[in-house]
């Protein structure tokens, strides 16, 4: 595949193919108003993508302010102790609620699930709008509480201390609230939208992957957040109210508030890894010119992470005091839930094996991932060991964990699927050489703020720690500079992305070969999706694509003796 050519423009654009100053979803209506009260999925797609990302790009801010400081133990004139209390809870909550749960369903999977099914739109595109409203609303309210008192608790919000400090608890709260509304509708809507609107040929077991990853997600998106929410409403009564149920001061009991939050909080890290897996799925195929292995097995784990993740969350408390045999349970389910992920792992790598491999920019993500996360899902069985959690337990080791399944797995997966996309949501193509670079220097950068976390934790350095004993220093200096070469291959990515808005050449119908639905509409695709309900073949024939240099993308293979259709 070395010798296609994605950077270069092409010449023609093949029939089907829109030119960018033809009708599409981003000229179909004109106006600000024409955006803010739009029912388009793509359009809203995108607005989730700009808040989401600015979220983003908040919570990295947190995150350097606290590696700067980290640069050395002891006082800091960059911040006192509270301030950095108050930063790495910030950094936590907002990339946990604003970026990294509703990242890929609400942006991502806007924009492209009803493309995949062939609709025109998903099941409930009102709800949809409002899903994003109360987004927004719940956002701006968790933000807000940074005027008047950031929260200082971590982003866990663990009782007694959230229910006795004098920050601003309540309104991160409720805002933390209102988003779990936002996530809920999303859910609805798209397993309605799998529900319903598949089309003809397209049998459960012949649905794009993604759509298994995000059904997964809005099964857990709707029967775990709910729990999270009364939680919640719980511990503002409490702080409002002086009603005893987490403060033992007050005659409750904090030890319920961990189970009711890792009830819902552990799910959540399938509700973030699972549409990550479901991205995975769809590039590792294309990219690697064959057919996706073990299709079932893929399709039948997604469920299967869904269903054990309600299961495990007592591993987060094996120092809370709970049973032996509560603790002998909850180990056995950890390691349980980790089969389904490792089947995952082995497919996408014998779909690799022996295939055509394309190192495209998707694909550079795609290998990151399968390192990273294999990293992250390895440390997690030393985690779900009782005897080795003990030794483990808040330490930096819990840190590199949770960054390489969240960022190496979720975060990592989101950047493969923006890139594969891209060209589809705005029918430009970006620069190759500078996505691979950005996407050299994100894996070499995550990998030396991170995997140096590992030894640091391993040694007993006690995470959230304002104040660290010298022999941590050169680990924390190593770690600094890895964030440092990490902003940069991200800001290297969103420049380059950015640019191709404004000097990209004009995207094909198909530029990377790929055999799902999205890729049999026009780039970018018009209002209504496709003039009429395509019907689904297998989504996973990518050898049936050829590519065509007059065009710069894939089209169709003919029969012998007939020109292949463009």
């Amino acid at each position: 595949m070395a010798n296609i050519d994605t950077t270069t423009d092409a010449g023609g654009r093949g029939a089907g193919q829109n030119a960018l100053g033809g009708d599409n979803y981003l000229t179909h209506g004109r106006g600000l108003k024409s955006w803010l009260f739009t029912l388009d999925h793509k359009r809203i797609g995108l607005m989730y993508l700009v808040v989401i990302l600015s979220s983003f790009l908040l919570g990295g801010i947190f995150a350097m302010l606290i590696r700067t400081k980290l640069l050395s133990p002891g006082n800091s004139a960059l911040m006192d102790a509270n301030t950095y209390n108050q930063m790495f809870t910030l950094h936590g909550a907002v990339m946990i609620f604003l970026f990294i749960i509703p990242g890929i369903p609400a942006a991502l999977g806007n924009f492209v699930l009803p493309l995949l099914l062939g609709a025109k739109d998903v099941a409930f595109p009102r709800i949809n709008l409002l899903s994003f409203y109360l987004w927004v609303t719940g956002a701006l309210i968790a933000l807000g509480s940074i005027v008047t008192g950031a929260v200082d608790t971590g982003w866990t919000f663990y009782t007694p201390y959230s229910t006795t400090t004098n920050t601003n608890v309540i309104a991160m709260v409720a805002g933390v609230f209102v988003l779990g509304f936002s996530s809920i509708f999303t859910g609805l809507n798209f397993v309605v939208s799998i529900h319903k609107l598949r089309p003809q040929g397209m049998t459960w077991f012949r649905m794009p992957l993604f759509l298994w990853g995000i059904y997964g997600t809005a099964i857990l998106q709707i029967m775990a957040t709910p729990v999270l929410g009364i939680t919640l409403l719980l511990l503002i009564a409490e702080r409002a109210l002086g009603i005893g149920i987490f403060d033992p001061a007050l005659g409750g009991d904090p030890i319920l508030f961990q189970h009711f939050f890792w009830f819902y909080s552990h799910p959540a890290v399938y509700i973030m890894i699972l549409p990550a897996m479901g991205i995975i799925s769809e590039l590792v195929s294309v990219f690697s010119r064959k057919h996706i292995f073990g299709y079932t097995f893929i399709a039948y784990s997604s469920i299967a992470i869904a269903v054990l993740s309600f299961l495990v969350w007592g591993h987060h408390m094996f120092v809370s005091g709970q049973s032996l045999l509560a603790g002998m349970i909850f180990s056995f389910l950890t390691f349980m839930v980790a089969i389904p992920s490792a089947v995952k792992v082995f497919n996408w790598l014998a779909t690799m094996y022996k295939g055509s491999i394309w190192l495209a920019t998707p694909m550079l993500y795609v290998l990151s991932f399968l390192f990273l996360f294999g990293i992250g899902g390895l440390t997690g069985l030393f985690l779900g060991a009782l005897a080795v959690n003990v030794h483990l337990h808040d330490t930096y080791f819990v840190v590199a964990h949770f960054h390489y399944v969240m960022f190496g797995g979720t975060v990592i997966a989101f950047l493969g699927g923006l890139h594969y996309w891209w060209p589809k949501m705005f029918g430009r193509m970006y620069n190759e050489l500078w996505g691979r670079v950005g996407a050299l220097l994100v894996f070499v950068g995550f990998n030396t703020t991170f995997f140096t976390q590992f030894v640091m934790g391993s040694q007993g350095a006690p995470r959230r720690s304002y104040h660290y004993v010298s022999q941590f220093q050169p680990y924390h200096v190593l770690s600094t500079i890895g964030a440092y070469t990490l902003a940069i291959g991200l800001v290297i990515v969103a420049v380059n992305l950015a640019h191709s808005l404004f000097r990209g050449r004009p995207a094909p119908a198909n530029p990377w070969g790929g055999a799902t639905l999205e890729w049999q509409t026009s780039s970018p695709p018009p209002h209504d999706n496709f003039p009429t309900t395509p019907v689904a073949g297998d989504p996973y024939d990518v050898e049936a694509w050829t590519y065509d240099g007059r065009i710069g993308g894939f089209v169709k293979k003919a029969p012998a003796g007939q020109p292949a259709a463009s």
